[in-house]
């Protein structure tokens, strides 16, 4: 491909989105178009799907463990290496039960055959917990200790194959010392997201908090770390994100995925924007406020409302069932006037060629 072609910015964009953000979560729920997806076009209007699948296949990204499941840049690769050791040596346990025979017997077979997929494993095994099967476990022990990679999807099935064969060469793959990875996750984040409280860092990660609190101390006396007053609370950033202070609010208005990095940690959404959310797919519908898969709306900086949707994608139609408005709503008719051009191109985003239903 071209470096100045068309296609090869939009990959290089794409690229640069990732490494920006250091994650994009996966998620299989596709009422509207995946969060991996999703995620990225919100950031980036031309983005199309294709373009992970090329970033998988050039190895600039890898499939790994974030506080979920995510798309990661290889260049961070070995800040994976913390977790993956921490499940090799038992530090952290997998939510499943090891089975140390079954690990050796699917590693082996990987090493002679080549890539396959859980389907190729134990035709006749039976289901157990959470429908896996026990050589599916066996896969995910492997991946998860650093074994595996998943090179590439099949109908969004993963592909396993031996690191060796996967990771590029010119990587580095030494594994970083507590205080680097601890730093990372510190540094990383507020270049990301600007603005955290201690409980922020890590997140979901076992057993680290107790290490990020020194981290944290040490980094604020060497400077590298600022405290600051936000809605009555003590936030940490750096100094050099008081650069990006007192900027103009956007204007533009996003559709935003529940996965998405900036709403994803829910109590810090709260502090924050005073936007009180939750995903209610996991709720049972007798107990849901809003909608089975709600999206948070950001305008001029702010979470001002939310959005039930879905793709009709037999009918290429997006169905609005309803939007609710936050209080705090300012501009309203300039805000509709948003959304309404929003949503047709959040259709298009998700190959729908009109939008009905009731949103106003």
């Amino acid at each position: 491909m071209n470096i100045f072609s068309p296609r090869a910015k939009a990959l290089t964009n794409t690229q640069q989105i990732i490494e920006q953000l250091g994650y994009v979560q996966i998620d299989t729920i596709s009422v509207v178009e995946r969060a991996h997806h999703h995620t990225l076009w919100t950031r980036n209007p031309t983005y199309k799907a294709p373009q992970l699948d090329k970033l998988l296949e050039q190895k600039l990204i890898f499939e790994y463990w974030s506080h979920a499941a995510a798309y990661l840049p290889m260049r961070d690769y070995r800040f994976s290496l913390w977790r993956k050791h921490a499940f090799l040596n038992g530090q952290l346990e997998h939510w499943y039960e090891r089975d140390n025979q079954l690990i050796h017997e699917v590693l082996a077979r990987i090493r002679a055959e080549g890539p396959l997929m859980a389907k190729d494993f134990g035709k006749t095994e039976k289901s157990t917990d959470w429908q896996s099967k026990p050589s599916k476990r066996a896969l995910e022990y492997l991946f998860m200790q650093g074994d595996l990679m998943i090179p590439y999807r099949k109908n969004f099935h993963k592909v396993y194959d031996l690191t060796e064969r996967v990771l590029p060469s010119t990587i580095e793959t030494r594994p970083p010392s507590e205080q680097e990875y601890v730093d990372y996750l510190i540094l990383h984040y507020l270049r990301v997201q600007g603005l955290a409280q201690e409980t922020d860092f890590g997140h979901l990660i076992k057993h680290i908090k107790p290490v990020i609190k020194q981290a944290i101390k040490r980094l604020l006396a060497e400077g590298q770390l600022i405290e600051l007053k936000l809605n009555q609370q003590t936030w940490l950033s750096t100094p050099e994100n008081l650069q990006g202070l007192n900027q103009p609010a956007t204007t533009s208005l996003k559709i935003l995925s529940p996965f998405d990095n900036l709403v994803i940690q829910r109590e810090r959404l709260r502090k924050l924007f005073e936007f009180d959310y939750q995903i209610e797919c996991y709720v049972p519908e007798a107990k849901r406020k809003y909608g089975y898969f709600v999206l948070p709306i950001l305008w001029q900086d702010e979470l001002v409302a939310r959005l039930d949707c879905k793709a009709e994608r037999k009918e290429r139609r997006l169905v609005i069932n309803q939007v609710w408005t936050e209080a705090r709503l300012q501009q309203p008719d300039e805000f509709w006037n948003a959304l309404l051009a929003a949503l047709q191109q959040f259709a298009q985003f998700n190959c729908c060629d009109s939008v009905s239903g009731s949103w106003q």
